[in-house]
């Protein structure tokens, strides 16, 4: 079989070349062959999505996709070919397991170990109450990134790296070479035994759950840690009484008047069911209003109105709408809900302050501009983030008490520098409306699995039977320094694994870099400080599938194994399936799981017990997830039953220990399903009210905070965050300048804001190297259409973007659906450094980036600034006519 992948991965049979071949070559071929050859399908469905209908083709739409890419324009002998070969195969569920948020249905039809076809949800009817979990083309998309050409073989070693003299300086531009897994191994051990003799743990820097348990037996290893994609939705929610994911459920989101989408864009981000969700909303009669400096798909599909707002302003907007609800509501009450203030939250007015706070510090004061002498109101506002000043109090009348509102926000507006105070600012407008609490009503953000369905899980997966091992070290470094740590020798330590206690200026000696399951250098702040980093140390080690950017600047890359060719995985769709995998194909060539890479490597290591790195196989790691997940009983009690009957003889057939157990669905029944899903319908009391019992009762039902109740003033939240030493707010809501924000677009050379949307074209970083999808989203930098004009920049052209921290080169797309003053840079695209003159050609977003440590550490990358302008140099080619990155021709062992 390997010949027959190797050939195809090669390009060495051609489609019609497997028609003419034998039923058993044809069925084997036609997996791969649809690899390579069926990019005509997703360009299609890309571009009705470029023209506003990407959202739709990911959720209603996807019906005509249902079969996924397979050649529907392909002659009837063909057709006719591909059913006798699913006649002969097995439909497989694989996983879909890149962090979308998505996580959707994908089920593989494999015939003799090759993927034929894949297919979407059709284990039942389809319908709004019961909706399948249709897959989006990212994950139709997988036979071509596990299969591609690109895929690593056999780990690879830079030729011009030695243990005596690692030439870090040629990290990234080296040539491979092909070596042995015990060769690889080797070299692994030995470099990590030296660190640690000459330097000790602290000198190696290890990212990845395996890597990171390995490191754990042998005295533990620095990490790093980071807000990610919550932004200061990370550490802002709990101490002000909030959560991360405060969403309504679907059903309960259709009896709104109104959904504001503030930064929103599931159609691109969470593509599957989420905006399918919100679609049904709509048609319940719910009006949508985005807020975002880009008039994105999603908003196209519901007819949303767009309200333009500057990237990382949000705050700014929204202290604006709470002014003039308060100057619409005039001290009547009709507009500004006053019960719900007075009763459950602190810190609105000089009255309702917690106790021993200064009286005079309150937000309704600072609205005024009572002690400041300045009023936030909307002309006020709309200097600063764009928006009209009638959109502005347009948002005012809309957030009354008189209306029945969904205040949604994204993370996004949130992944800005100084956004610290900006999760309590939305709280404070939804609390200022009521919209807490009640049907139809709810206040915060809402995104990834959660988006447009909010709500816990009415499925619990397992947990995988391991014992936890702790590290010894306690460095954490926060992302946003991590580069500049490694090259300058310092950090500003908070606790470990975010703000715990006051900063405290640490040193730190980096000497080994290793990357397990991971993309931080592609995917953190400040790429440029990181790639110098990478040059810096001794040693880089990374596991990876193919060479993407970390292993790009390795010295060493084990090659890994896919989840398709692992015996199966737990993952969660959204509050209401949970998704039961299983091995779709062998492991291919060399690949190896990380599991048996940290395993193998610590056979390396005989001083050290290893009894508890992995006692159970990860067979039996699977079949424990499976026998302990539980999904909500339909009594209406609230409690959780077994979901899986399992028997002795299920038991015995997986060569696994347990204990057999009833539950709703049989075993072998829920993996050939591969998933379960719980039925919904209104009225079925498995609806989603968030703060229902605490809006009904905040006595009996206090939120965890220093007053029991949401705190519009936290001195809890100003505290923590001032002690960090990066940056200070105040106890309460206020305008603070960001850093590299608008207002610094005035200051010099870079008159443009940087925003960074999620891209159908990848998952972040995940899938950017699969060819379907680099045809398919060719990964533009958006310009609106007057910046354009006075850049006299077209369509097509070859632009150069230079921020503070580094270039990049793109090929512009002019439009009118990014805002004046704002350039959009697609999240997660590989990066691929001209050599000679230092510019990207990749069109990596962290590139432009800066490594910059505000309030909690977040990570700002929609607080960046730039210049554009048509480049004079050579013009750079589409992505799809780019070699792929083939680091040596390999040789099968």
């Amino acid at each position: 079989m390997y010949k027959l992948i190797d050939n195809l991965v090669s390009g060495k049979l051609s489609r019609r070349d497997f028609l003419k071949g034998s039923a058993a070559a044809t069925a084997a071929v036609a997996g791969l062959s649809l690899t390579g050859c069926s990019q005509n399908n997703v360009s299609a469905t890309t571009e009705a999505a470029t023209k506003g209908t990407t959202a739709a083709a990911t959720t209603e739409a996807a019906t005509t996709a249902a079969d996924t890419t397979a050649a529907t324009t392909e002659a009837a002998a063909e057709h006719t070919v591909l059913e006798d070969v699913e006649s002969k195969g097995e439909w497989i569920m694989a996983a879909c397991w890149h962090n979308c948020g998505g996580r959707c249905m994908n089920k593989a039809l494999v015939v003799d170990g090759v993927v034929v076809r894949q297919k979407t949800d059709d284990t039942h009817e389809d319908s709004p109450e019961y909706p399948q979990q249709r897959a989006c083309v990212r994950g139709r998309s997988q036979r071509n990134h596990i299969f591609g050409a690109d895929r690593l073989r056999y780990p690879i070693k830079r030729k011009n790296w030695s243990p005596d003299d690692p030439h870090g300086e040629l990290r990234g531009k080296d040539e491979w070479e092909q070596i042995t897994w015990d060769e690889a191994l080797d070299y692994v051990a030995d470099e990590i035994k030296k660190a640690i003799a000459n330097h000790g743990n602290r000198s190696i820097w290890g990212r990845g759950t395996e890597v990171q348990r390995f490191f754990n037996h042998i005295g533990g290893c620095t990490r790093d840690w980071g807000t990610t994609s919550l932004g200061s939705y990370t550490l802002t929610p709990p101490l002000i009484g909030t959560t991360y994911d405060d969403g309504a459920d679907r059903l309960s989101m259709q009896e709104a008047d109104y959904c504001i989408m503030w930064g929103l864009n599931p159609g691109w981000s969470s593509a599957g069911n989420p905006l399918y969700n919100y679609l049904q909303a709509k048609k319940a009669g719910v009006k949508f209003i985005g807020v975002d400096p880009f008039y994105n798909e999603s908003y196209a599909v519901l007819e949303a109105e767009w309200i333009p707002c500057r990237p990382s302003m949000d705050t700014a907007m929204m202290i604006g709408v709470a002014y003039e609800m308060l100057q619409l509501d005039n001290g009547t009450g009709d507009v500004v809900d006053y019960d719900f203030l007075n009763s459950c939250t602190v810190g609105f007015d000089a009255e309702h302050m917690p106790e021993g706070a200064d009286s005079s510090r309150n937000f309704k004061d600072y609205l005024l501009g009572t002690h400041d002498g300045t009023a936030k109101d909307a002309a006020w506002a709309s200097e600063l983030c764009g928006a009209s000043v009638e959109h502005i109090k347009y948002l005012a009348e809309i957030l009354s008490k008189k209306n029945k509102v969904c205040l949604y926000s994204a993370w996004g507006p949130c992944r800005n520098h100084n956004a610290d105070n900006l999760p309590q600012m939305l709280m404070t407008l939804g609390a200022m409306g009521g919209h807490y609490g009640q049907a139809g009503n709810c206040t915060g953000p809402t995104c990834h699995t959660s988006s447009g369905n909010g709500g816990p899980g009415l499925i619990k997966s397992g947990g995988a039977g391991l014992p936890a091992v702790a590290n010894a070290i306690d460095d954490n470094i926060n992302d946003t320094e991590l580069w500049r740590a490694v090259n300058t020798g310092k950090y500003n330590f908070v606790g470990d694994g975010g703000v715990k206690q006051a900063g405290e200026i640490r040193d730190i000696d980096i000497h080994v870099l290793y990357h397990g399951w991971n993309a931080i250098l592609q995917s953190r702040d400040g790429m440029t400080e990181g790639i110098k980093a990478h040059r810096k140390v001794d040693f880089v080690v990374c596991h990876a599938h193919a060479l993407k950017t970390e292993a790009l600047y390795s010295d060493i890359v084990l090659p890994v194994d896919s989840e398709w060719e692992r015996c199966g995985t737990v993952l969660s769709g959204n509050r209401e399936v949970m998704f039961y995998t299983s091995q779709v194909t062998p492991q291919l060539f060399g690949a190896r799981s990380d599991q048996w890479i940290v395993s193998e490597l610590a056979k390396r290591f005989p001083d050290h017990d290893f009894s508890t790195l992995y006692p159970i196989s990860e067979k039996q790691q699977y079949f424990n997830q499976i026998a302990g997940s539980t999904v909500i009983k339909q009594d209406g009690s609230g409690e959780y039953e077994p979901l899986a009957t399992i028997t002795e003889e299920d038991i015995k057939d997986w060569g696994v220990e347990g204990e057999p157990q009833k539950g709703v669905i049989a075993f072998k029944d829920l993996l050939t399903n591969g998933s379960y899903q719980v039925p919904r319908e209104a009225g079925d009391g498995l609806d989603c009210i968030p703060y229902k019992e605490f809006r009904e009762d905040p006595e009996g039902n206090p939120r965890k905070t220093a007053s029991g109740k949401l705190e519009i003033y936290s001195q809890t939240l100003a505290d923590t965050i001032n002690a960090a030493g990066w940056s200070k707010i105040e106890p309460y809501p206020t305008y603070i300048r960001q850093e590299e924000g608008y207002e610094a677009t005035k200051d010099g050379d870079y008159p443009y804001q940087v925003f960074n949307p999620h891209y159908l074209r990848r998952s972040h970083t995940t899938l950017d190297n699969v060819q379907w999808l680099r045809e398919a989203w060719p990964n533009p930098v958006f310009i609106n259409t007057s910046d354009a004009k006075e850049k006299n920049i077209k369509s097509g052209d070859t632009v150069l973007i230079t921020s503070p921290h580094g270039q990049g080169l793109r090929h512009a797309c002019v439009t009118g659906r990014f805002i004046p003053g704002v350039v959009g840079v697609p999240h997660g695209s590989w990066v691929d450094i001209d050599e000679e003159t230092g510019i990207d050609t990749g069109g990596a977003d962290n590139i432009l980036c800066g490594g910059i440590s505000t309030g909690q550490g977040v990570s700002g990358w929609n607080t960046c600034i730039c210049n554009i302008e048509k480049y004079s140099g050579k013009a750079i080619p589409d992505d799809i006519d780019k070699p792929q990155r083939l680091p040596v021709e390999w040789k099968n062992v």
